[in-house]
């Protein structure tokens, strides 16, 4: 079953035109709707107006699907059966509907418009139908006007306002007419303070914001880098940027580099937002082309173009270290001076774990030792504590050496003069443990006192006791002593020593200087997942986790990742303790030792940490 619909206009010189189509469909949709199968643009219809079907070769069926109807011969029907071979001529609006038969059998449906344009309202004149053309006045006209009502309304009564206030008005802006329309939003909770107080940071009317009204209150903030690098380092811009860049000149903005470069306000109520990624990547996008001797890598997006981590490690230990920074891609060491393989501590199976479940009850641990119980974090969370052989480390490894009624006597953890000198005060003021045979007041026999006898070898003993602090000293040091197993031990001798000497251990709170990194934002993670300290067999074995373990949650700053992630969550520009920045003048020996200098003198997480010998 198929419809033959014909569409046909006049031309000007009244000439027909004929279109047609035939749609293979037992029922055909009629409607001011374009989907409808027969779009007739005319306003007297619905947009779903009737249905034609056809039932068999005889009978065709015409139903309104709405209360307007139709007309069929003359009257307003809304439901008609027609014969095609016997035709009949419809009505629908301002459109006149022949339907006949064709030679082949099909339906024809004939489609005529019959009213004037006016009447029948065409799809182009249902914007006139519909419009206020007429009521209002015209487009330009309003325009204008409201161009002009929003001048006086927010631009000059506000500087008449302004202008005409007494010079020592300290009404804020809500008291002055119309200022409050200046303001795109509220301050950000770090600026509250100074909500309604303009003067504080717009210190002269029409200029933008100078850094010198921010470094009133941000006195200690410094610059990224030396200025001159900094004018080095910009990416020149396009003529477009050149042309947006003297636009901004001409209405007071001030010149590339300045605080309102990357700190924006009045952007909400919460906290200030982070600097987008294109303030930091429009240098170090490209920072090598323009800058030969630079160190740094260019780093355009942290998921898809950032250098890999470098780490500031400890090549050389002792009393003078030598720290250096390399990539984490080189695998590089960090020789802290301590003996202590993770692994060994960290198996479920060896004596550790079974000396852990042995003291389960007393130290909370569990069927082996595990991160936690070694390494503390923090107060705020953000990093580790360095190991404190007294708090982490003596409940296994004990430095006692002598009961005194239930009280021990230890060794002096990081002071080996002491040590030597405790050991010797003891094996000099102490005798050996006398035998029982020797306790009480009964007379004894003179062969008892001959050589080879109890008597003789007792007090022999006594006699040499004070010479054995000396052996005792060495056991400590040597292999399979206290401090040994540990620590890494000169003798005597060695590099001019005059006595034993512990080299120094440096456990450092932070590597990577540059970057900053919180521990505490990362607590839902297991600490195997970044740090492969259980197949470490070395100390010195650096283990952090390389660029490629963090983006696996992290990515770019428009990343589809589980963290997208911009250049200001790790850097921050005005680099400062929380994450420094080295300038290439200064040697990373010379850095390591200001920051060693700074432990006794800044209020700031300690960045570079050394601990005492032992």
């Amino acid at each position: 079953m198929s419809f033959l619909v014909r569409q046909i206009s006049l031309t000007a010189d009244g000439r027909e035109i004929v279109r047609a189509a035939t749609i293979a469909q037992a029922q055909l949709s009629l409607g001011r709707a374009a989907e409808s199968d027969i779009h007739l643009p005319d306003l007297a219809l619905e947009p779903d107006h009737a249905r034609i079907e056809q039932v068999d070769e005889r009978t065709i069926r015409v139903r309104a699907t709405g209360t307007l109807g139709f007309e069929l011969e003359g009257r307003t029907v809304l439901r008609a059966e027609i014969d095609p071979a016997k035709g009949a001529e419809l009505r629908f609006g301002g459109h006149r509907v022949t339907l006949s038969r064709g030679d082949d059998g099909a339906t024809i449906l004939s489609i005529r418009r019959v009213d004037a344009v006016s009447e029948a309202s065409e799809e182009k004149e249902e914007t006139k139908v519909f419009s206020l053309r007429g009521l209002l006045p015209g487009k330009r006209l309003t325009a204008w006007a409201l161009a002009l009502a929003i001048l006086i309304g927010f631009l000059a009564i506000p500087i008449w306002s302004y202008a005409g206030r007494p010079a020592d008005d300290t009404r804020n802006i809500y008291k002055m007419v119309g200022d409050k329309a200046w303001s795109s939003g509220p301050l950000s909770q770090a600026h509250h303070a100074l909500e309604g107080r303009c003067e504080t940071c717009h210190q002269k009317a029409f200029v933008s914001v100078r850094d010198s009204a921010c470094q009133t209150c941000h006195r200690d903030a410094h610059d990224h880098a030396p200025a001159a690098r900094i004018a080095m380092a910009r990416a020149e811009g396009g003529l477009g940027v050149k042309l947006l860049a003297g636009v901004a000149a001409a209405f007071g903005k001030p010149p590339e580099g300045a605080c309102v470069d990357c700190h924006r306000e009045h952007e909400g109520a919460g906290p200030m937002q982070p600097t987008p990624q294109a303030f930091c990547t429009d240098c170090h996008g490209t920072l090598k082309d323009r800058l030969k001797d630079t160190k740094l890598g260019n780093a355009a997006d942290f998921g898809t173009s950032h250098p890999q981590f470098s780490a500031l490690v400890q090549a050389r230990p002792g009393q003078h270290p030598r720290f250096s920074r390399a990539s984490l891609d080189s695998r590089p060491m960090d020789d802290s001076g301590l003996k202590f393989p993770h692994d060994i501590h960290l198996s479920a199976s060896g004596g550790v774990a079974k000396m852990a479940r042995t003291m389960k009850a007393q130290y909370g641990f569990g069927d082996a030792l595990a991160c936690k119980d070694c390494h503390k974090p923090t107060a705020d969370g953000v990093r580790f504590l360095p190991v404190d052989m007294e708090r982490d480390c003596q409940m296994c490894h004990s430095l006692a050496f002598e009961t005194i009624g239930g009280t021990f006597r230890t060794l002096r953890h990081g002071q080996p003069d002491q040590v030597v000198a405790d050991l010797r005060a003891y094996f000099r003021s102490t005798g050996p443990a006398q035998p029982m045979a020797l306790a009480g007041t009964a007379r004894r026999r003179p062969g008892d006192y001959a050589q080879g006898r109890l008597y003789h070898a007792y007090f022999g003993a006594a006699a040499a006791r004070p010479s054995r602090a000396e052996d005792a000293v060495r056991a400590v040091f040597s292999k399979g002593g206290a401090c040994y197993d540990c620590h890494i031990v000169t003798p005597p001798g060695t590099n001019g020593n005059a006595g034993w000497q512990v080299l120094p251990v440096h456990q450092p709170m932070r590597y990577m200087m540059n970057g900053w990194f919180d521990h505490a934002a990362h607590r839902t993670e297991k600490c195997e997942s970044c740090h492969a300290a259980p197949k470490s067999h070395d100390a010195k074995q650096l283990l952090l986790p390389g660029i490629d373990s963090c983006r696996t949650c992290h990515g770019g700053e428009k990343a589809k990742a589980d963290v997208p992630s911009g250049c200001a969550m790790c850097h921050s520009y005005h680099a400062g303790d929380d994450a420094p920045w080295v300038p290439a003048s200064r040697s990373i020996g010379k850095d390591a030792a200001d920051r060693r200098k700074a432990l006794t003198t800044s209020a700031y997480p300690v960045l570079l940490r050394g601990r005492e010998p032992g």
